[in-house]
């Protein structure tokens, strides 16, 4: 996530409650680090958590615009998608691969959506299945992909790599923007968010994609710069794609469910967006995805 121009704010030039910020942030990256490395159901029973959370927080976000979704059969897909899949991968299943498990469960929601809505009548019919559809895509689709880098060998150290570059690709905008942010990068999308920032956002994160390559996957170093690379630029793109959202919506942030954060959706606005990418990148480049 690209940072913000400097901006006195109520937390102040940071935009956010950062005491509070940083005590839950330090709280998730050791729970995920922990969960990964050593109990990975607790990571897929997160995931599951986040992809409800943020699914339902886009639903609440939608209705601003009078779209309903079927919220009920999205969440239940939500979670049957995350554990179903590594279920899936652990189970190493000959007949029902994780992908197809993927793709089976996310066709069901989609079809449960649609049937959902159909006692409401015809009127709005169209407008509430596209919300649906959305939120389908937007959430359980692009976080499915942390279950396919999960699935197989070494599927902890992969994602640990994965969050981490998306991470202090987060951090290093944030330092770079709150220190040297004066050139706006969207102002039309995301004022607050700067040139500088994007600079910061790469350093940090082509950073941690060259040790994560090194120590974690055991790749050349090049590969951790491709995966920094790609992932900050679309991590960015996430980003700026749920500014749009709100902006368009007229919210500040998604929820408060995360104290100091906002909303789970403003913290995975850039992993959903990274996941697909960084999952493409390991299964081209990295041995045994």
């Amino acid at each position: 996530m690209v940072t913000d121009t400097p901006q006195v704010t109520q937390h102040g030039r940071a935009g956010r409650d950062l005491p509070k910020a940083v005590s839950v942030g330090v709280g998730l990256g050791i729970f995920i680090v922990v969960s990964l490395l050593w109990v990975k159901p607790a990571f897929v029973v997160l995931v599951a958590v986040a992809l409800a959370l943020g699914s339902v927080e886009l639903y609440q976000a939608l209705r601003k615009l009078g779209m309903t979704a079927a919220i009920i059969p999205i969440v239940i897909g939500s979670v049957a998608i995350s554990i179903g899949s590594y279920l899936a991968g652990l189970q190493n299943l000959v007949v029902f691969s994780t992908t197809s498990v993927l793709l089976a469960a996310l066709a069901l929601t989609v079809i449960g959506a649609m049937i959902w809505r159909m006692p409401g009548g015809a009127a709005g019919y169209v407008k509430d299945t596209a919300a649906s559809l959305l939120i389908i895509a937007y959430v359980p689709m692009l976080g499915s992909f942390t279950a396919l880098m999960l699935a197989g060998e070494e599927g902890g150290s992969r994602l640990v790599t994965f969050i981490a570059v998306v991470a202090m690709s987060d951090t290093g905008g944030l330092v770079a923007g709150v220190l040297f942010g004066k050139h706006p990068m969207a102002p039309k999308i995301s004022p607050k968010k700067s040139w500088e920032g994007l600079v910061g956002s790469l350093v940090f994160g082509v950073g941690a994609g060259v040790v994560g390559a090194i120590y974690g996957l055991g790749v050349p170093f090049w590969v951790g710069i491709i995966l920094g690379v790609c992932l900050v630029a679309v991590g960015t793109c996430g980003d700026l794609i749920e500014s749009m959202i709100k902006r368009d919506v007229g919210i500040k942030d998604m929820s408060s469910f995360l104290p100091g954060h906002g909303g789970v959706m403003d913290r995975l606005d850039s992993l959903l967006v990274a996941a697909p990418v960084a999952w493409l990148i390991m299964y081209l480049l990295v041995p045994g995805v």
